[in-house]
């Protein structure tokens, strides 16, 4: 099987080796070809997109190798939902993943399962987090909070706007200057009161 290293440190002065030689001596107890090795030196986890993370999730669209080796989850991701993604993309592409402080191996049946328990986890996380943002909002409603985007101008300064609007002749420029607000303020108004799908 052949196989690729995944190393991340966060500073600069930490040493990628220390996990580089522990995944060398793996794929090297477990008979797996290395063929690539990516470090990224200096980045951060909370990153979704690093230089040396990015070539590896190329390489295994081409199929570079069979196998990823990580010696920690969070040197991979740092959220659940980042992890389940990546996951189930090198699943997809027919790349396993090894990780081996938690002793999880995707190339075996039952690390796929686990890695699919993950997934329906975040999937979860995510519904839950979408039905309290939704309760929230219809709780702030019912207590007359004004929901959506604020208004840009008090109601005198938007009659105002709409008033010279209507004069003929009167450029957005013109009632900008005259109302003392900006242009794209005028702009707005005069959209918001055309109504959707109408041309201010």
């Amino acid at each position: 099987m052949r196989a690729a290293i995944y190393a991340r440190v966060s500073t600069a002065d930490q040493r990628p080796e220390v996990q580089t030689h522990r995944l060398r001596e793996y794929a090297g107890a477990r008979g797996f070809e290395l063929v690539e090795e990516f470090v990224d030196h200096g980045v951060s986890g909370a990153k979704a997109s690093r230089p040396a993370l990015d070539r590896l999730v190329a390489g295994a669209r081409r199929r570079a190798f069979d196998a990823v080796l990580v010696v920690k989850l969070d040197r991979l991701a740092r959220s659940v939902h980042h992890l389940t993604q990546l996951a189930t993309e090198l699943e997809a592409l027919g790349v396993g993943l090894v990780v081996l402080d938690q002793a999880l191996d995707a190339t075996t049946p039952s690390g796929r399962l686990l890695f699919h328990m993950l997934g329906a986890i975040a999937e979860f996380e995510r519904d839950l987090i979408r039905e309290r943002t939704r309760a929230g909002v219809e709780a702030a409603r019912r207590r007359g909070a004004r929901i959506g985007r604020p208004e840009v101008c008090d109601r005198r300064t938007r009659e105002r706007i709409l008033r010279l609007s209507g004069v003929g002749g009167q450029s957005t420029r013109e009632i900008a200057r005259l109302v003392g607000v900006s242009k794209s303020t005028v702009a707005r108004v005069v959209k918001d009161a055309a109504g959707p799908g109408v041309a201010a």
